[in-house]
């Protein structure tokens, strides 16, 4: 045998599987670097978006044509997405590491209280006349205190008791909702109407001197600074996510936790900062509920998770951990905005909104176990070619 001729050969082969491969085109790349489940929640968006705006008239429906205006797009969709975007972007870091917080609704009660309770000086903690009244910053600092200590509380629930995390928050969602209550001076709303700088979180413009030209009718109003701030509160923990240890070390704790723990990864910490941050966040949208609401009250940030866990499984999470984005929860809260605010715009109730976002939910976990089983599927079929 020519050993020579073999070696050519044998180098010669893996240059000509190269040559065989297709190349990757420029929508390749595209497709890539956008991700194949939120290029389709774009898509699904834009589906939407028709639905409400043009196949809604074909059946004698009106209001549609009222989504792309600046007073709808600025002043209704912008802001009704801020509280609820912020609660699924705390939501995201926890189901990524295979977890579940029920109980970031009644967080971000709590957080609204505290944060009312501080600034007006009543209530349980502004009685205590430990913080000046009046103090904007003390009272939003406060808030996303309060909203940390109770994530603190769940973590070490669930790291230290090894309670199975969605009793862990089931039961902090009745807990966190009960001292919400008793926060609140005998239980009753606290009325923050009378302090301008704070209820401007809510109310607040930007860029409203910007030369835009009117869209459906309406006058550019500015981008409200609720929207700002849920836009850098993403983008900080898109930042902590993709680019940090802590944020590969939630990614290894949801993909194989035993793995995780060989690598040396200590998982009782990590899940407790990463309930801590989930908290955080919730008590800073408490604190937007309340300027926005202009009162702290105890029922403000009642029955918000559900909503905020349909965006973060409809944004591409796993409900068995280990997959999901910031950037595909940020879309999915855009989507579950626009739908209920087409469905507002079209003049359907309440309870209507209620069963298609629990439609919504279901759908997107069903497609979340189907991506998984088929994923799977393919693992096994590879294992199998390979033995």
């Amino acid at each position: 045998m020519n050993i020579d001729k073999v070696s050519q050969e044998t180098i010669q082969q893996p240059a000509q599987e190269t040559a065989r491969r297709p190349e990757v085109t420029g929508f390749r790349k595209l497709i890539n670097m956008i991700g194949a489940d939120n290029l389709s929640l774009i898509f699904a968006l834009l589906v939407l978006i028709l639905l409400i705006t043009v196949v809604s008239g074909w059946f004698g429906m009106t209001g549609g044509d009222k989504l792309f205006s600046w007073q709808n797009l600025m002043n209704s969709l912008a802001q009704a997405i801020v509280i609820v975007g912020l609660l699924a972007i705390g939501e995201t870091i926890v189901i990524i590491a295979g977890g579940l917080d029920i109980s970031v609704g009644s967080v971000a009660s709590v957080g609204s209280v505290v944060a009312a309770s501080v600034l007006v000086g009543v209530g349980t903690v502004g009685g205590l006349g430990i913080f000046p009244p009046g103090n904007v910053y003390i009272a939003v600092l406060a808030g996303i205190l309060a909203g940390m200590i109770a994530g603190l509380i769940n973590g070490l629930i669930v790291t230290v008791l090894r309670v199975n995390p969605i009793i862990a928050t089931l039961g902090t969602l009745a807990a966190f909702a009960g001292i919400a209550f008793l926060l609140a001076p005998e239980g009753k709303p606290i009325g923050v109407l009378t302090q301008p700088e704070f209820t401007w979180l809510a109310r607040g413009r930007l860029g409203t001197g910007l030369p835009v030209p009117e869209l459906g009718g309406a006058a550019w109003t500015g981008i409200p600074v609720l929207t700002v701030i849920l836009v850098i509160v993403a983008i900080i923990f898109h930042i902590l996510m993709a680019y940090t240890d802590f944020g590969r070390a939630i990614y290894a704790i949801g993909g194989n936790e035993t793995a995780a723990r060989l690598a040396g990864i200590n998982l009782t910490r990590v899940r407790i900062h990463m309930y801590m941050l989930s908290g955080g966040v919730a008590g800073l949208a408490g604190v937007l509920l309340t300027a926005r609401t202009t009162s702290g009250n105890p029922i403000n940030g009642v029955g918000l998770e559900l909503q905020a866990i349909t965006a973060v499984f409809l944004g591409g999470a796993a409900t068995t951990g280990g997959k999901g984005t910031i950037v595909g929860t940020f879309l999915a809260v855009i989507l579950v905005g626009v739908l209920n605010n087409g469905m507002n715009l079209l003049g359907f109730n309440t309870f209507i909104q209620r069963v298609a976002l629990g439609l919504l939910l279901i759908g997107a976990v069903a497609v979340s176990q189907w991506r998984q089983a088929r994923e799977e599927r393919a693992r096994a079929r590879a294992m199998a070619a390979q033995g």
